[in-house]
């Protein structure tokens, strides 16, 4: 019998040990979070725009994103401008623009932090809203489905 207790407390030890370890692995996922917006969200020509990405990993604020890009374009246009942003405070990433054609824009963050990658999109207006874009899609999301389109018309589909 005593040397069945030393093994007997081993065993114990050991199954303490292993379930500390599940409990520490079995954290809930943490989501990347990115809040987009423009201030104003009507501006009028020349007038500077600020925008910020507010980035949050739970509940911590992001301040060391591995990227961080503004993808902004006039409703409408084949060219986007995309512009690198660098952290600011507390989880913001901030750029201020001016914009000298009236119209209806939008802005899309590209944002990568902790092997993650989320793009919010939002629309403002400089001056009087110009045509908006159609269904949400891309101009590169137009362009794949036109190839699309194009390919199964030659083939016959």
């Amino acid at each position: 019998m005593k040397r069945f207790l030393p093994i007997l407390m081993t065993v114990l030890i050991g199954l303490s040990a292993t379930a500390c370890a599940q409990q520490e692995v079995e954290e809930e996922p943490q989501f990347l979070d990115v809040q987009l917006k423009a201030n104003p969200e009507k501006a009028q020509l020349n007038e500077e725009v600020t925008f910020e990405a507010k980035v949050t990993y739970g509940t911590e604020e992001v301040e060391d994103a591995d990227e961080v890009k503004f993808e902004i374009w006039r409703s409408q246009a084949e060219e986007h401008e995309k512009i690198e942003v660098e952290h600011d405070e507390s989880g913001i990433y901030r750029l201020k623009k001016a914009f000298s054609e009236e119209g209806t824009y939008y802005i899309i963050a590209h944002v990568t932090a902790r092997s993650m990658h989320n793009m919010p999109k939002i629309e403002f207006v400089v001056g009087s809203p110009s045509e908006p874009e159609g269904n949400g899609e891309s101009t590169e999301m137009k362009d794949m489905n036109e190839d699309d389109t194009d390919a199964q018309e030659e083939s016959g589909l």
